[in-house]
């Protein structure tokens, strides 16, 4: 039998969720026995030609060739998923969402004049059909194995769909808000980090995003009882999901 062919593509990231890939090892080995990775650049030079069966996707659109590109990759995949922030929510490269890009850019390249880019960073879905997203930042290696096993099974990833505040739960730990007023994201974010930080003493910073029905007035709201004020509700909207329309909206709230 044909083995299903598996492109990877990088658009305007930091690698990151790619690397989750590799660092599978072991998982990567029984993986590559089923599949054919057929487009990787980071992982191998060899190249096979199109169309492709599951193609992932990481990074967000923020240039105009980034726009042509993303409907190629559309074009010659029968499925797409988008993997990590930037690809899901724009990235942290979406707080250029919220300013004007153009005064920041001579501040920042010596040769401005060479600088081809968009107005904002968007996510994939914002251009093409996306049949899949992991989020996170970076995404879980663990929903990452069961999203490529679900695929060449033919059936669905079983991925979850509650908030961080499940996961700490389920490991016992302690709700850091509760126990020691520590102003925290893990009511509004989805669950698929294990709770890392929480686990370590530390609020969650909401690298997966908002959760299904965020209640993030609510959140904001015992915040203030624990002497956080707007600002810092402001600041903890605007890292990795900033442009999540749930996180964009709130922090609005919030200026």
């Amino acid at each position: 039998m044909t083995r299903p062919t598996l492109a990877v593509w990088k658009f305007s990231s930091c690698d990151g969720c790619q690397l989750s890939l590799l660092d599978c090892e072991d998982e990567l080995l029984a993986i590559a026995e089923g599949i054919q990775v057929a487009y990787f650049p980071e992982a191998t030079s060899g190249e096979v030609d199109g169309p492709y069966d599951v193609s992932l996707v990481e990074g967000s659109v923020t240039t105009p060739h980034d726009v042509e590109r993303i409907h190629e990759v559309r074009a010659q995949s029968r499925m797409l998923v988008t993997i990590g922030a930037c690809a899901t929510a724009g990235g942290i490269q979406a707080l250029r969402n919220f300013a004007d890009v153009r005064e920041w850019i001579p501040l920042v390249y010596a040769s401005p004049e060479f600088i081809s880019t968009l107005e904002t960073s968007t996510p994939i879905a914002d251009h093409v059909q996306v049949d899949l997203e992991l989020r996170g930042c970076p995404i879980s290696k663990a929903q990452l194995v069961e999203t490529v096993a679900a695929l060449l099974n033919g059936r669905r990833p079983r991925l979850p769909s509650t908030s961080v505040c499940m996961e700490c739960k389920a490991r016992g730990t302690p709700c850091v808000m509760v126990a020691n007023g520590t102003p925290c994201l893990g009511p509004v974010t989805q669950a698929g980090c294990g709770a890392l930080c929480p686990a370590y003493g530390r609020g969650c910073y909401g690298c997966f995003g908002p959760m299904e029905s965020p209640n993030i007035t609510a959140l904001a709201r015992q915040w203030r009882e624990l002497g956080a004020g707007d600002g810092a509700m402001l600041r903890a909207l605007r890292t990795f999901n900033a442009n999540a329309p749930a996180f964009r909206e709130a922090s609005y709230r919030h200026e």
